[in-house]
């Protein structure tokens, strides 16, 4: 039996669950998800509880059992809580800043970096340096913030770069000169 896929899921009191076979979909406060699951695996509801449930024991409905599970706990916590990332944006002259709901990179390129958010997700800046991607559905948060961190990724000899919050970026030694010139 797979650990994370016999857990119960916890419905709040604000979000509300409609099981239709593998369908599902999840209405709260930030919004609503849907999400098509395998036939290996059944949905069942029991008041505010939710049970994932395998159909056979079969490799591959052990497999996605934890996984189905995981993915509608995130639905319950995104339409009721939300996801946020946050990057941090480190180098000299390098900035973040909103015009509309757009994001704008000055990233040391000849020219500045719009990206334009998803459906569903917001971003906020903090100072200058700071980036806050939020929004209800954890995939598509965790895909725009690694697209704006993919426009200029940590390098390791002088740390510059956007990284996520947190995120530990090893340093490597820089050439050693020769003694100059002669």
């Amino acid at each position: 039996m797979s650990r994370i896929g016999k857990r119960p899921i916890t419905i709040p009191a604000k979000v509300q669950v409609a099981i239709n076979g593998t369908n599902i979909v999840v209405k709260g406060p930030k919004g609503e998800l849907s999400r098509t699951l395998r036939d290996n695996v059944s949905l069942s509801q029991e008041g505010e509880i939710l049970h994932v449930n395998r159909r056979d024991e079969t490799r591959t409905s052990k497999q996605l059992h934890g996984l189905s599970r995981t993915l509608v706990a995130n639905m319950v916590e995104g339409v009721s809580q939300g996801f946020q990332r946050r990057l941090e944006i480190q180098g000299v002259g390098y900035r973040a800043q909103l015009q509309g709901r757009n994001l704008v990179l000055n990233m040391g390129y000849s020219h500045q970096v719009q990206i334009e958010p998803p459906d569903g997700i917001q971003f906020a800046v903090e100072g200058t340096t700071n980036v806050i991607v939020s929004g209800y559905d954890k995939e598509i948060v965790g895909n725009t913030a690694a697209k704006i961190r993919a426009v200029r990724p940590p390098e390791p000899y002088k740390g510059k770069g956007i990284r996520y919050a947190g995120e530990v970026v090893r340093r490597k030694a820089g050439k050693t000169g020769k003694g100059g010139k002669k």
